[in-house]
């Protein structure tokens, strides 16, 4: 498959020095645009996925009439978090 580019960027001049402070050796600043954009994307996939999941989960409410309060469904979670710890410092 040919390759293809991403639009030149222009930035403000610290922006780009505070890229080229942050790369590890032998990095270069197209491998870090490249691994950003790619991070990018995931976590917006990953955004994108979590809101339809929400909603698909309200809909769900609304068709059995079983919903949750907040208070009762942090309970659940501390409860799973402590249970989640207890194997840890079990094992």
């Amino acid at each position: 498959m040919k390759s293809a580019t991403i639009p030149p960027l222009r930035v403000d001049p610290r922006l780009r020095a505070d890229v080229e402070s942050v790369l590890n050796e032998g990095e270069t600043l197209s491998a870090f645009v490249e691994e950003s954009l790619r991070a990018h994307i995931a976590r917006r996939r990953n955004q994108k996925a979590f809101i339809e999941r929400g909603l698909g989960a309200r809909v769900d409410a609304q068709k059995s009439g079983e919903y949750y309060d907040s208070e009762t469904v942090l309970e659940g979670l501390e409860a799973m978090l402590e249970s989640a710890r207890q194997r840890h410092n079990g094992s």
